[in-house]
């Protein structure tokens, strides 16, 4: 075959192949319309800061596996109250969004955001540890825990007791910053015991076979689309979402008696900028519109 052939080919399945590598890559959200979408699979797509960030009449940190409701959740908001057309959100890990509120800001890449937000929402735990900063907390939805596995399950997994198999990769959420992670801990102390703990995140995290996520709603479901990871504890909300986009995941029911309930609260900011919008939007959350959203996308409500 002629070699400018044979390059001609190389060149297009190197295409091909870089194409796919980044078939599920993030936004997953629908982008904000503007006069220029400028997103790059891979290199810049900023999944988790959502809206308009100039001049915002509403700052919102939501609990970053929440990310999935926001075209939804904004989009009636802003029907019941048009006034506050410009909204910004992000949809961060909720221990990173703690810090970004304590400190005053968070630099993401070259992009420092200075931001106050109006509404903060997370774990009740993690609400109730910040009390001080709040005026008005109310409990809108709960979440509880299940395996994300690809389509398929080729590992044949059944049970958390099987993620202590050496040859499990498992694309575990770090317990520094997301709270999922110490819950997630609390279930394999149930299943096994402090040796499947240990197992877990101790010896397969030094052998590399536990890997522990710095944002785990993104990197834990591509790390299962992409084969890097057979097995990844979730929010159930999350297998949810990905299989209403059409990506190739299956989810694995964690029985009650070893699996964790969290309970998700919105809280005001006692500085928030835009006191009133806050409280529309306190209001907007306990509303039927509201909570048919959550339950869309896998929460529950009552």
């Amino acid at each position: 075959m002629d070699k400018y052939i044979l390059l001609s080919l190389a060149l297009f399945t190197s295409t091909v192949t870089k194409a796919q590598d980044h078939r599920f890559d993030p936004p997953w959200n629908n982008p904000p319309e503007s006069a220029l979408n400028f997103t790059v699979p891979g290199i810049d797509n900023i999944p988790d800061l959502y809206g308009d960030i100039e001049n915002p009449q509403l700052t919102v940190f939501f609990a970053g596996n929440q990310f999935m409701v926001v075209d939804d959740l904004l989009t009636s908001f802003k029907m019941e109250y048009p006034q506050y057309g410009r909204i910004f959100v992000e949809t961060l890990p909720p221990g990173i969004l703690a810090k970004q509120i304590k400190g005053g800001s968070i630099t993401i890449g070259n992009l420092r955001i200075t931001h106050k937000p109006d509404i903060y929402t997370a774990s009740k735990r993690a609400i109730n540890e910040m009390a001080e900063y709040f005026s008005h907390t109310q409990i809108y939805c709960y979440n509880n825990i299940c395996l994300m596995v690809p389509k398929g399950n080729p590992r044949r997994i059944k049970t958390l007791s099987d993620l202590g198999n050496p040859k499990v990769r498992i694309s575990m959420p770090n317990p520094q910053w997301e709270g999922i992670g110490e819950q997630i801990k609390a279930s394999y102390k149930k299943a096994g015991g402090e040796q499947l703990v240990k197992k877990i995140m101790t010896d397969k995290v030094k052998d590399g076979s536990t890997y522990l996520t710095k944002i785990h709603h993104r990197e834990s479901p591509m790390r299962i689309l992409y084969a890097q990871a057979d097995v990844a504890p979730v929010w159930t909300s999350e297998v949810v979402y990905q299989k209403l986009i059409g990506h190739p995941v299956e989810g694995i029911v964690i029985p009650d008696a070893q699996n964790t309930t969290a309970t998700y609260v919105a809280a005001k900011l006692k500085t928030a900028p835009h006191s009133a919008a806050a409280d529309a939007f306190l209001k907007f959350m306990n509303s039927p519109t509201a909570k048919q959203i959550y339950q869309k996308y896998g929460f529950t409500v009552d």
